[in-house]
């Protein structure tokens, strides 16, 4: 009988089953090889499947899967269906496939998840992901079992043990939202103390193996784990960057991905939103990859979170580049690997803030001084001095937070 570490050696084979529904398939299947080599696994070939209407059943037709299990016959191979299957589809694809194990892309994507989870946080939030993606597959296996009817250990003891499961993950999702909600409050501690400290805040976000976390290790000296791989990082990591003698606070954050499952987005969200509570985001593209969709999917993926933080482009792995055509205007060229082009941006970064401050002066009553004091974690006192009727007080604060101050502002504000 095989013994533990035998399972754990035996690598498992992967084969791809891509849908052919739209342009840009073929990257969609070169990307899922990419996850199978993150998820530890190895490809073992890839069918394309032409889908004029998708079956409710199975998603692909009786034909199709007839092929495909004709192609595969006698090899042990688990199938990927490079798109996303409900719990029936599965199940049937499976039945249509001899009984072979069959995932879909978002199981995938979680048990990456699950291997580079590293700290509590991300390990809480990938462990709710994969049990809120579970739970109705439970479902749908306690409706097979149903319908078999009769016979020792299907519909009766079976479908006890099925509700047994489902209950227990219910009370685990809610122990697990639980504990992420207090580590969301203790975040917003964190991110207030940080408030007060008037330190301005930049956030490393865009596709998942653009070299963020390589940019980050470069501008900081953070010597955080970097690996060319998708997912190779999960979680949030915060360092200080100083740039002419200004400090700032930089985090590098969970790469995105095309078609990022919503259960995914839906549990690492506050995080994320944490993250993207910044005052500015560095947008950060493969410059030899395609960077029009990692840009279209990083910009989709914001809007989804309802972000509208400022953000500047950094085009990274750009060392071999002989032309800059092509690319959106502005972009900042870097190798972070090679360490080109980081002047340039520690450049536009110093000059974004240049221009994202003002200058103010304001007339504060001595009556409304306790609700100033609730709004000087956003500015920099530049004077102060007494008055007859109150004090009158310069500062220096970001644009997007002068109209916490308008009540008490003497004229318009100025560039800081």
């Amino acid at each position: 009988m095989p013994n533990e570490t035998q399972y754990e050696t035996e690598q498992e084979k992967i084969h791809i089953v891509q849908p052919v529904l739209q342009q840009g398939y073929r990257e969609l299947a070169a990307e899922a090889e990419a996850l199978i080599e993150s998820a530890g696994a190895a490809c073992a070939g890839t069918t394309y499947a032409e889908v004029r209407e998708i079956n409710p059943a199975t998603y692909l037709g009786k034909g199709k899967l007839e092929t495909i299990e004709e192609r595969l016959h006698g090899l042990p191979v688990t199938v990927l269906f490079n798109g996303e299957l409900t719990p029936s589809q599965t199940l049937n694809m499976s039945a249509a496939l001899g009984g072979r194990k069959v995932i879909d892309r978002t199981t995938l994507i979680l048990d990456i998840f699950a291997r580079n989870a590293k700290s509590s946080e991300g390990k809480l939030q990938v462990e709710l992901a994969q049990l809120k993606y579970i739970y109705p597959r439970l479902k749908g296996k306690g409706e097979a079992l149903s319908r078999l009817g009769g016979g020792i250990g299907t519909r009766g003891p079976g479908e006890t043990k099925l509700e047994t499961d489902r209950r227990r993950i219910r009370a685990r999702i809610g122990a697990l939202e639980a504990k992420l909600q207090e580590l969301k409050q203790r975040r917003e501690l964190v991110r207030t103390r940080r408030e007060k400290q008037a330190m301005c805040t930049i956030s490393l976000i865009g596709y998942t193996n653009t070299g963020k976390s390589t940019l980050l290790n470069f501008l900081t000296d953070a010597g955080v784990y970097a690996e060319n791989r998708l997912f190779a990082t999960l979680d949030t990591t915060t360092r200080k960057l100083s740039i002419d003698g200004s400090d700032y606070l930089l985090t590098d954050t969970v790469g995105f991905l095309r078609d990022l499952p919503h259960s995914l987005i839906s549990a690492f969200h506050s995080t994320l939103e944490s993250a993207l509570q910044c005052d500015l985001a560095l947008i950060v593209c493969d410059a030899q990859s395609d960077h029009e969709m990692q840009l279209r999917t990083t910009l989709a993926t914001l809007a989804e979170l309802k972000s509208n933080v400022p953000y500047l482009i950094v085009m990274n792995k750009s060392e071999s580049l002989t032309s800059f055509d092509g690319y959106p205007h502005g972009s900042i060229f870097v190798s972070a690997k090679y360490g080109r082009g980081i002047d340039a941006l520690k450049n536009e970064i110093a000059r974004f803030f240049r221009g994202a401050r003002a200058e103010l002066t304001l007339h504060v009553p001595y009556a409304a001084l306790g609700a100033y004091a609730q709004l000087k974690k956003y500015a920099d006192e530049l004077s102060f001095s007494y008055l007859d009727d109150g004090v009158r007080i310069r500062i220096r604060t970001l644009r997007h937070y002068l109209y916490k101050f308008m009540p008490f502002a003497e004229h318009t504000p100025q560039n800081g």
